[in-house]
């Protein structure tokens, strides 16, 4: 899948900001380009993974003084990309446009590094709601780059009727599956699907984590943010924000952040209990992502029929590609999950 526009030109979180620190520097891959990420004397910088003197990757040097030494010769590079120092040579002898590494634009919102490779993006990530409300715990969840494409992961948190079978036990059971109404409701720029259920999902993860639900909403912010909002009777008890960081043709970095409401149970508890029981559903769905993805290049493109449960049909793949989807509420679909 060649990334579209929409993806290319718009905001990536890249990495978490407390795992850029001191000396360190951070290689990343975002749309098949590596960057390397560190902090300079005036925050975290990125710079294309690429020293223009030979061509020596940036992300195996060092940080001296907030400037990025490339391990060849020794160069250094300012977080806006000026070589500041060649070893051995008088500064004044330094023509920037000739000499400079190529700077990315970098924000840091909640912990998140956002990075954009094209001038086409916008001033700021656009962020779903309570993505940093103060009045709610947060953790974030990062495990590393996985094999498949951005957009099956996507497409596989949008999509209920997996939760059943794939995580039997875990979210659902396939053998007592509940009667729910689905609800898809298009915003033109984004899309939602909600669940609605009198009794709280019978899987471990709901029986032990909820104490009631009514409502979940999974709502697909393109290019790559997707988060989902479950409501029981007194309101909100869990909001997951996922983002799916494309690095390359066939592998993604995944990054979840977890909003609960304040209450008796300390924030560090509920941490600890979410990732309990979401370890085994995370493992299931990186391995699934990744048989998919080996299967599809086995057979040298991806071939999908859709079925009676796939009521989003190719709203998602339009969003995707940067296209608008005619707002409006679909009628409502009875089903069991």
């Amino acid at each position: 899948m060649a990334f579209p526009d929409a993806v290319t030109d718009d905001w990536h979180m890249v990495a978490l900001a407390k795992d850029i620190r001191g000396s360190t520097v951070r290689k990343v891959m975002l749309c098949n380009t590596p960057i390397a990420l560190f902090r300079s004397a005036s925050g975290i910088a990125a710079l294309i993974d690429r020293c223009p003197h030979r061509n020596y990757p940036l992300s195996e040097g060092r940080v001296e003084n907030g400037t990025l030494s490339c391990p060849y010769h020794g160069w250094r590079f300012a977080a806006d990309g000026r070589c500041v120092e060649v070893p051995g040579c008088p500064s004044a002898a330094l023509p920037q446009a000739k000499l400079a590494a190529q700077p990315m634009r970098v924000v840091e919102r909640a912990g998140a590094v956002f990075v954009n490779l094209s001038d086409a993006a916008p001033d700021e990530p656009n962020l779903p709601p309570d993505f940093d409300n103060p009045e709610l715990d947060h953790f974030w969840w990062q495990q590393g780059t996985w094999q498949g494409r951005a957009f099956d992961a996507i497409e596989n948190v949008m999509d209920p009727f997996h939760t059943g079978h794939l995580h039997h036990g875990f979210i659902r059971r396939r053998d007592r599956r509940l009667p729910v109404r689905l609800v898809v409701t298009s915003h033109g720029d984004g899309i939602e699907m909600a669940i609605e259920q009198d009794a709280p999902d019978l899987g471990l993860m709901s029986r032990f984590l909820e104490r009631d639900r009514q409502r979940s909403i999974s709502r697909y912010y393109p290019p790559t943010i997707v988060q989902a909002r479950w409501e029981g009777h007194t309101g909100l008890t869990l909001c997951v924000t996922a983002i799916f960081t494309p690095a390359t043709d066939g592998s993604f970095t995944p990054f979840a952040r977890f909003s609960t409401r304040r209450g008796f149970a300390p924030g560090w508890l509920k941490q600890a209990a979410i990732r309990l029981f979401l370890a085994p559903v995370v493992a299931q769905d990186r391995k699934a992502l990744a048989r998919q993805h080996a299967t599809m290049a086995l057979f040298g493109n991806p071939r999908f029929v859709e079925g009676p449960g796939d009521i989003l049909g190719n709203r998602l793949q339009r969003l995707w590609s940067g296209q608008h989807v005619p707002p409006g509420a679909d009628e409502g679909v009875t089903a069991e999950l």
